[in-house]
């Protein structure tokens, strides 16, 4: 039974209680068959999965993992922590935390297969409703895994490896890596089921239908399917179960909990009680007055020059510059090993906690976003233009700050105006690298930070992803490493 560790289903980690609250303690005494025999269980065994997402080994390595490679944030030393090898592309294929969200992330993709292989469609709107959250959880956990792991969709998708497309739980098995194609097909498709399932009643913690079209509008932008994507970005914007926080709530988005912001469309939900403390993801970003958090990655000089344009926009107020005074009593710039110091705040101070945080997954911005960068693929400059207005609007810009399809400020395109739109409003979401990457540009940093500078990671380059783990792979020989260069 050695291939239990790869593919162990999240049952065996559900909260027994009647509601699906992220917030019960998890019940692991029963076997799985008490539970998918009896559809009493069946809200409890799914929040099980939700809290399967939940776990740091998921979370803290989504957020990481998707972000550290971008050139919006600096690095300020060299760390025991692997998120050193995904910040200065050095990946191992030991490396700790691709071990860690591969085996956590099959887990709550196991833990939907067992539901969904029990569950009767039909029988009811709430066992729809069920099955529509678990064909959500399957596909997020997919999609996050092939962006990290298979290359981007935009380079022959029908012959690179992606990921296994993981659809029933078989111990037994030991399946091969399927081609990013068909890894983004059964996204596709798990999606598009669970949006004709469910409804909007869930509280953005959790799956709805426009949570699963919000996913369908960003997966098919990374496929360049851009009618598509906006189509579904469009219905997302158009629905009216969200709004745009005002521009003077903005710079508190992320200090309260995703319950109470009608921008969020789906967060991954963390009350006092999941508190990661050093753990979290904002530790890296944040040290608080009190000294909580390592505060180690900064936000990169190439990020801060592109932000600091315009002092008026309120979006600087997610990024703080860390003051010491000098030997002659002047109040000057912190620095950590030469690199300034700047704290990310997207983490940190939900209700006051220094590292709390529920972190965003989807909001109502990148739709609008979306619709944009698709818009301008398609043709559709002033379209694309009014929606990147809209966000810059938000920020509390105006007048000649924003853009209009006769004068783009300097830039060479629509499109590269809606990407460094995508870069100030979406900073540190994990979207910044793959923006670079599908749309065939490179990574380029040259400031201060632990990596050599200059340095360019080309879109083409075998670094782009990380190495699919040793351990899985010695465990599965049908598994095929990523190429080492």
């Amino acid at each position: 039974m050695k291939h239990m560790s790869k593919y162990f289903a999240g049952l065996l980690l559900l909260s027994m209680a009647t509601s699906c609250s992220l917030k019960k303690d998890p019940y692991s005494a029963l076997p799985d068959s008490n539970i998918l025999n009896d559809e009493t269980k069946w809200p409890a065994a799914t929040a099980g999965n939700y809290a399967l997402l939940k776990e740091e080994n998921f979370t803290r390595n989504y957020f990481q993992m998707g972000e550290f490679p971008s050139d919006d944030v600096a690095l300020s030393g060299a760390t025991t922590d692997p998120l050193f090898y995904s910040y200065t592309y050095g990946h191992l294929t030991n490396q700790g935390n691709t071990l860690q969200i591969w085996r956590m992330g099959y887990k709550a993709v196991n833990g939907a297969n067992k539901l969904l292989a029990v569950m009767p469609e039909g029988k009811s709107a709430a066992i729809n409703e069920m099955i529509g959250e678990n064909l959500f959880i399957r596909a997020f956990v997919h999609f996050g895994l092939v962006r990290s792991f298979g290359r981007p969709y935009t380079q022959s998708p029908e012959t690179n490896p992606g990921i296994p497309v993981i659809t029933k739980f078989d111990i037994n098995a030991l399946p091969a890596r399927n081609t990013v194609k068909e890894v983004y097909g059964q996204i596709v498709a798990d999606l598009k089921k669970g949006t004709s399932l469910m409804d909007n009643s869930n509280t953005n913690s959790y799956a709805t239908k426009s949570a699963a079209m919000a996913l369908l509008a960003r997966v098919y932008l990374y496929m360049g399917k851009n009618d598509s994507a906006r189509i579904y970005a469009d219905s997302v914007i158009t629905s009216g179960n969200y709004s745009l926080v005002s521009t003077s709530d903005l710079p508190g988005y992320y200090t309260k909990s995703n319950e109470n912001n009608k921008e969020t469309i789906f967060a991954i939900h963390h009350t006092l009680q999941d508190d990661r403390t050093w753990g979290s993801i904002g530790s890296m970003y944040y040290m608080s007055p009190g000294g909580m958090g390592y505060g180690e990655i900064y936000a990169s000089q190439s990020y801060l020059d592109l932000l600091h344009k315009h002092p008026e926009d309120v979006r600087n107020k997610f990024v703080q510059a860390v003051y010491t005074t000098d030997d002659n009593g002047n109040k000057v710039l912190a620095t950590r090993n030469g690199v300034p110091k700047w704290y990310i705040l997207k983490y940190s101070n939900q209700d006051n906690v220094p590292t709390l945080s529920s972190p965003v997954v989807l909001r109502l911005a990148e739709m609008y976003l979306i619709r944009a960068e698709a818009n301008a693929k398609l043709g559709n400059n002033t379209a694309a233009i009014a929606d990147v207005n809209i966000i810059r609007q938000r920020a509390g810009l105006i007048g000649t700050a924003l853009f209009t399809p006769t004068d783009l400020k300097g830039y060479a395109s629509v499109l590269d105006v809606v990407l460094d739109e995508r870069r100030l409003e979406l900073a540190f979401e994990t979207h910044r690298v793959f923006d670079l990457f599908r749309n065939n540009r490179n990574v380029y940093r040259n400031y201060p930070g632990v990596q050599t500078n200059p340095q360019t990671v080309s879109y083409t380059d075998a670094r782009v992803v990380h190495f699919i783990p040793q351990q899985e792979i010695l465990l599965d020989p049908n598994l095929v490493q990523n190429p080492i260069q």
